[in-house]
């Protein structure tokens, strides 16, 4: 993925990518026919370890709340803070192209792991009153981090803004001293 992200769709080579694999053109097309398959397939890899990475946090009981959901929204979309290369300006056209629903269905079970975990926190019973669901506040939190990634220049500053907005929205989940 990261040719891909350094150069965009259309201008990465398969050429660039086995170098980066350090594996010959041949031998990544014996893996992958085209670049389209190979494309979904790294794609595919990355959405399936972030997930995994974030449901894996958000089940961790012995975080705070607050710490969970940053975390799992850090793994999702912390770790491409900052790094949209002006050559890779195409890879979100491509993915809608090319991956189908793939992006969206990993993002709607992405919201689901928050919003149990948001459900469990036994508080949610303070939203009744407004009318929001942990799944609102979930796809909220989402909407929050996907737009957050490509308004700061790094990690770090990914890590405080959403820290930010984690606990402004979920105040009344969170343990307070």
């Amino acid at each position: 993925m990261s040719v891909f992200a350094r150069h965009g769709y259309r201008k990465t080579s398969m050429d660039e990518v086995a170098r980066a694999a350090q594996i010959s053109r041949q031998g990544l097309y014996l893996h992958f026919s085209a670049k389209e398959e190979l494309f979904r397939a790294a794609v595919q890899h990355l959405l399936e370890g972030a997930l995994r990475a974030a449901t894996s946090v958000l089940n961790d009981a012995s975080l705070a709340l607050d710490a969970r959901l940053v975390r799992a929204l850090d793994e999702v979309f912390g770790r491409f803070a900052g790094k949209a290369h002006p050559d890779a300006l195409d890879l979100a056209e491509a993915s809608r192209e090319l991956l189908g629903t793939m992006v969206e269905d990993h993002e709607g079970l992405f919201a689901e792991a928050i919003a149990r975990t948001l459900r469990a926190s036994r508080s949610m019973a303070a939203y009744k009153p407004v009318g929001l669901t942990a799944r609102q506040l979930a796809d909220t939190l989402i909407i929050t981090a996907s737009g957050l990634k490509h308004r700061v220049a790094t990690r770090e500053e990914f890590i405080k803004g959403i820290t930010i907005a984690v606990r402004a929205m979920c105040l009344p989940l969170l343990e307070v001293p």
